[in-house]
């Protein structure tokens, strides 16, 4: 073999490198920073929502350090980093941890916690008057059996007995008496009721029926209210984004505090639950409902000039996307949402679906 032959057969066995596939922008929002380094006050929706255009697709692109504590947390002073992966999809990792994640024995302040998905602040409102009950919270719930004292109603410094209620000396609960009945759009059935904040009990001596003072008052307590907890560990507000795993397709029955419009950061409530597929941490769309219209104008004429509307057809405008919900607490039935985003007015009988 001559020289020649064997320069052209060593070169027909080279290996040939494929190009790198070019990176993936189709989920980043523009300007999503390379680095960033996570403040206190920050949130996981913030987050997501400054990196992607769809936050709850954060799963999909949130990658595990196993070489720090807690990899599957954020804390504050931990530095993100943006790349790609081989396949030139985006990965965001912690780069670097904050202070946050080292021993106790190193550090000299206080243990940050975990950023949470959601800011606390604006559930904790809901969650020390509720104003929203499931039928699941009222058949369990302790109640008011009677006042000391004989009264009728009860008071600022009233003592009242409490049956079904077990917790200590110095518990406080929300007193909550239960208003309008919620119905499911669907089917007309009760799944939960609209309540009213009385007061805040004060557990003085336990027992069944225990003794409670009466404090904080908004209105007379009366026989039958219910106890609700105020303890925010019963609602974590650390939970992973993502869409719902079957189909959901749902409506607003209620918006917590009784308002008729409805923006960022406020709660509603949804005819979807547990039994839909729903769980803590599902992202919904909101849509706004369309409205019916009168065609008046079908075959060319005006039809409204000649024989009104009533014989008009009737036409369904489509619905129209108005925002974003995030459910942090579910029951059977109905779920707590979190409207985190709002591009329009959101109103009761919105629609909510798979975003």
């Amino acid at each position: 073999m001559t020289a020649t032959e064997a320069a052209a057969n060593a070169a027909g066995t080279r290996t040939v490198v494929e190009p790198a596939p070019a990176p993936d922008t189709s989920l980043l929002k523009p300007g999503a920073p390379m680095h960033y380094t996570v403040k206190r006050g920050d949130t996981l929706w913030g987050i997501a929502t400054m990196y992607l255009k769809d936050p709850w697709l954060w799963p999909e692109v949130w990658i595990i350090n196993p070489q720090i504590p807690n990899p599957h947390l954020i804390y504050p002073g931990d530095t993100l980093a943006l790349a790609f992966g081989a396949d030139g999809r985006p990965q965001i990792r912690v780069e670097q941890a904050g202070a946050a994640r080292l021993e106790p024995r190193l550090r000299s302040t206080a243990l940050d916690n975990a950023i949470p998905t959601i800011p606390y602040s604006v559930i904790a409102a809901f969650l020390s008057r509720p104003s929203v009950m499931s039928s699941e919270q009222i058949s369990h719930a302790p109640y008011v059996l009677a006042f000391r004292d004989r009264h009728e109603v009860a008071g600022s410094g009233n003592e009242v007995y409490v049956r079904n209620l077990s917790a200590g000396e110095n518990a406080r609960f929300a007193v909550v008496h239960v208003a309008t009945p919620l119905r499911d759009p669907d089917d007309g059935k009760v799944v939960g009721y609209e309540g009213i904040y009385t007061a805040t009990a004060l557990v003085q001596r336990p027992g069944d029926p225990a003794k409670a003072l009466l404090i904080d008052p908004a209105r007379e307590t009366l026989r039958g209210d219910r106890l609700l907890s105020t303890d925010a560990s019963e609602t974590p507000i650390n939970f992973a984004l993502h869409a719902p795993a079957a189909p959901v397709h749902g409506r607003i029955i209620d918006v917590v505090g009784g308002i008729e419009l409805v923006g960022q950061y406020q709660v509603v409530v949804i005819n979807r639950g547990k039994r839909h597929g729903l769980e803590a941490g599902n992202v919904l769309a909101v849509d706004q409902a369309g409205d019916v219209v009168h065609d008046l104008y079908r075959g060319g004429r005006n039809i409204g000039s000649t024989i009104g509307t009533a014989f008009a057809p009737k036409v369904r405008l489509p619905d129209e996307r108005s925002g974003t919900l995030l459910v942090f607490k579910v029951f059977d039935r109905l779920s707590y949402g979190l409207i985190v985003g709002a591009s329009n007015t959101i109103h009761v009988a919105d629609v909510v679906r798979n975003p």
